[in-house]
């Protein structure tokens, strides 16, 4: 049976950890890393020769190549290297959030039905072990409090989005996924301090079904924090993504509450996203996140920097 091929479309922070994770599972996933490509052909060049693969100027050169590739450029150029390999045939791995604007997300899924192909979005955060220990926890959330806060030393930020396409849509997709029910109303606030866009904000969402999520994002603190509260009617969960820990307080007749720290098994998330890409491609199974929650998150984050611009003016 013919090992699938694979690539990175981009050699900047993330596909450099994309294309290690590949190199680290070609054997056991069965997979072949064909290259890396990125218009700094330097950049290119240079990770292609540590994890001894090709490399290429040109992504396009790549197609007939490949059967998969992950895509780790700018997000303006989301859309139009996805098209270009959707177009081809080729399943894409997305970075978040997977598009700039929800026509490009609506073509891109349209295109992918069209041809059987899968989208898979960079929501890393759904595959962090702590995410996953917590699931069977959930019971209703009636209030979610998250925080990511980044730090200002991080010179490998996204530079052409602001922090809530950024960072904040981790969140915002973690927080779609446990709350089944639409956004009734949003409240946001978001501030520039050190780029053209946004580096702090701060929103409130409130569900049709009255569960209120309050979510802070971050890219200019010294200090770096990710944690996600989910207040329930007889619990309490606190999860650290960071240090990957789960608290699980549940309520007792007393009023009082148990602590219970939950035993993870620790994982790589980006090696977890990267190997459930490659099992859905040879399943031919749905993605957890694919082009459709992807679409969903970004909708959100957009309707969150309408409220912001509009609050600005």
């Amino acid at each position: 049976m013919r090992k699938l091929r694979i690539a990175v479309i981009g050699a900047g922070h993330l596909g450099t950890y994309h294309t290690k994770m590949y190199h680290l599972l070609k054997r056991s996933a069965g997979i072949d890393l064909v290259g890396v490509a990125d218009i700094n052909e330097q950049k290119a060049k240079d990770l292609a020769k540590k994890y001894k693969t090709a490399y290429y100027a040109n992504p396009k050169a790549l197609i007939g190549k490949v059967d998969a590739v992950s895509i780790a450029v700018p997000t303006s150029l989301h859309y139009s290297v996805a098209k270009d390999f959707l177009e081809a045939g080729v399943h894409v791995l997305i970075e978040k959030p997977i598009t700039k604007t929800l026509f490009e997300a609506d073509e891109l899924i349209r295109l992918a039905n069209a041809k059987n192909l899968i989208i898979q979005v960079g929501h890393i955060e759904r595959f962090n072990p702590a995410v996953l220990a917590m699931e069977p926890f959930l019971d209703k959330p009636k209030f979610i409090e998250s925080q990511r806060l980044g730090s200002i030393k991080n010179k490998s930020r996204i530079k052409d989005v602001g922090v809530v396409l950024d960072l904040m849509i981790h969140d915002i997709d973690i927080i779609l996924a446990l709350v089944n029910s639409k956004v009734k109303s949003i409240v946001a606030f978001g501030q520039s301090t050190v780029s053209e866009h946004e580096d702090v904000a701060n929103v409130r969402l409130t569900f049709e079904d009255n569960t209120i999520a309050d979510i802070t994002a971050s890219r200019v603190t010294k200090e770096e924090v990710r944690k996600l509260r989910i207040f329930q009617e007889r619990s309490y969960i606190l999860l650290d993504y960071m240090d990957h820990e789960v608290y699980i307080y549940k309520k007792q007749r007393s009023n009082r509450f148990k602590k219970n720290k939950l035993r993870l098994r620790k994982t790589n998330a980006l090696m977890v996203e990267l190997k459930s890409f490659i099992d859905c491609i040879k399943r031919k199974t749905k993605p957890l996140v694919s082009g459709k929650e992807g679409r969903e998150a970004l909708s959100v984050a957009l309707d969150i920097l309408d409220k912001i611009h509009s609050r600005a003016k």
